[in-house]
């Protein structure tokens, strides 16, 4: 899948899905800005700036897979291989740095997490994963906060 074939960041995955990313929890209103799909802690948007210096443009990927696997992996930008059977969530803008970080989530964990808006933190100790935090003693997690529309 070409990346012109995702969503555009912060919309839903399926346009006729009004539940997915940028969901709002209160009733729909055109002049009110979309909330993010995914978000940044402070802590988060300070370490991306440090790998960014160290390997240059980045990427996420969040799989659902156990353990660490369903933790955030942050890569050098195109070392993980994305396709169809993934979903570019969001194009994170990080201050101080030229380009957005994308955010890329496998399309079954999107089917579970699309009422979920996605936190992305930063907490002391390793993971076991590939991320590149991994030698600085910290590891990227994922928090969450539910998402809701009403009815149409």
């Amino acid at each position: 899948m070409t990346p012109a074939e995702h969503p555009q960041p912060n919309a839903p995955a399926d346009p006729a899905d009004p539940t997915g990313p940028g969901g709002r929890d209160e009733p729909d209103d055109p002049a009110a800005p979309a909330d993010p799909a995914v978000e940044l802690t402070p802590a988060a948007a300070r370490l991306i700036r440090v790998l960014s210096a160290a390997h240059g443009p980045l990427m996420f990927h969040q799989s659902g897979g156990c353990c660490d696997g369903s933790a955030p992996m942050c890569y050098p930008r195109g070392e993980f291989r994305t396709g169809g059977s993934d979903v570019l969530l969001a194009s994170l803008a990080v201050e101080g740095l030229d380009e957005p970080v994308p955010f890329w989530i496998s399309a079954s964990q999107y089917a579970l997490w699309r009422h979920t808006r996605l936190i992305v933190d930063v907490v002391e100790g390793r993971g076991s994963g590939f991320s590149l935090e991994a030698p600085e003693g910290v590891r990227f997690l994922i928090r969450s906060r539910l998402v809701r529309r009403p009815a149409p």
